[in-house]
């Protein structure tokens, strides 16, 4: 037994120690690179600066191209906070009566939302669809492809979740005189709360970082988003390191307050419908 926990203690700390490697020395090499002047980014050398300047770097960052950065910050969070909504609603809606209602439709529900899972998007036919409608290179049409590629995921979270809320709350409600509008609303939205928090922090942080999609789906400089911010500070033939690792240094702050503030809100929305089906 104390074997056992001498084993579990080790690999514990071997588990945190590789993690640190993976996860911080990157992170450190972005924030001592972002410090530096031009010459001494150039280097990519994982040592200190010997000229601290990481201030002026953002000033510059920002000012770039007439404030392209700013902008694209406005647009992916208008892009989050409008496809993160709407995903969350939808597959609470989806997700909750599929757990609550069972039909022969339900199967085939199922494998469609699963299909949304594996089945990669087919780019040029969304293309040709988008500008048939007249939504191609718009932020509309932008938050829409989001929404389709992340509710297929949102929607078995949700399910999950729902497995585990018992069955004698809806007939309460359904007895106290609530039609479904006001069932799922007021009482069975209130309850997903765990879920929502976890599905508003990973899609969140999904659709903030996603470059395949703008870079397809959402072409122009008015559309521009922080991930292809990046394009500003790298050419053919010259890169400024020092301002390339600066905006990756103001692009990954805003998903990393938002983990370790909601970490363990995620873990508990996660595993929240493991054990019940």
């Amino acid at each position: 037994m104390r074997v056992e926990r001498i084993r579990n203690l080790v690999g514990g700390i071997i588990a945190i120690v590789v993690t640190g490697i993976v996860f911080l020395v990157p992170f450190i090499f972005i924030l001592l690179t972002a410090m530096k002047p031009r010459e001494e980014a150039n280097l990519l050398e994982f040592a200190l600066p010997q000229t601290f300047v990481l201030f002026e770097n953002i000033a510059e960052v920002l000012q770039v191209r007439d404030y392209t950065v700013v902008r694209a910050f406005i647009n992916s969070s208008i892009l989050t906070v409008l496809s993160v909504s709407v995903m969350v609603v939808l597959a609470a809606m989806v997700g909750w009566t599929l757990q609550r209602r069972k039909s022969r439709w339900n199967g085939l529900i199922n494998m469609l939302v699963l299909a949304g899972l594996i089945i990669p998007p087919a780019v040029v036919p969304t293309i040709y669809v988008m500008k048939g409608l007249g939504i191609f290179a718009t932020l509309p049409g932008l938050i829409l492809i989001e929404i389709a590629f992340g509710l297929s995921f949102c929607v078995l979270l949700f399910r999950a979740f729902a497995a585990t809320v018992p069955k004698e709350i809806d007939e309460a409600a359904i007895l106290d005189g609530a039609g479904p509008i006001r069932l799922f609303f007021q009482v069975a939205f209130p309850l997903l709360r765990s879920v929502i928090i976890t599905v508003i922090v990973v899609q969140s942080v999904a659709v903030f970082n996603d470059f395949a999609a703008p870079l397809y789906f959402a072409p122009g400089g008015d559309n521009v988003t922080v991930q292809l911010s990046l394009y500003n500070f790298q050419s053919q033939y010259f890169t400024s390191y020092n301002l390339l690792f600066t905006d990756i240094l103001l692009i990954t702050i805003p998903p990393l307050i938002m983990y370790i503030f909601f970490n363990k809100q995620i873990v508990s929305g996660l595993t929240s419908g493991a054990v019940k089906g």
